[in-house]
């Protein structure tokens, strides 16, 4: 079994006006790009990475997301939020799943007691 990296996702970074820009990290196992130019192209080197963001595509997407900065905001906003109230429902859930498995036990239990009570009481007279 062979054990494979797998690259790192690009971020663009951030500038004192608090726009997005281009900063070429350093290249370990490959870098992904999300501007969706090339969908599923790993990036091996700096070289040929930094050739990418040169790139129409490239610097549309940079262009994007500089004018969606507040949309983007807003969506985070919003998935902080979702996310607290799913983590409240996993509780919730994993509680109410709790307390089935006990009683779920405790009933086993008294079903395997019962069980065994009926096998080891035999009515040898017939009077049951």
């Amino acid at each position: 079994m062979d054990i494979t990296l797998t690259p790192d996702t690009y971020t663009p970074g951030v500038n004192d006006n608090g726009d997005y820009v281009d900063c070429i990290p350093i290249i370990k196992n490959g870098l992904f790009c999300l501007c969706g130019s090339r969908k599923e192209k790993a990036y091996e080197n700096t070289i040929k990475f930094s050739a990418h963001i040169k790139s129409k595509s490239h610097q549309k997407w940079i262009s994007s997301l500089n004018q969606n900065k507040a949309n983007y905001y807003v969506e985070m906003v919003k998935n902080r939020e979702t996310i607290e109230n799913q983590k409240q429902i996993i509780s919730k859930l994993e509680n109410q799943l709790h307390k089935k498995t006990l009683t779920i036990d405790y009933l086993t239990e008294q079903l395997t007691y019962k069980t065994n009570q009926s096998q080891t009481s035999v009515d040898l007279l017939g009077l049951n």
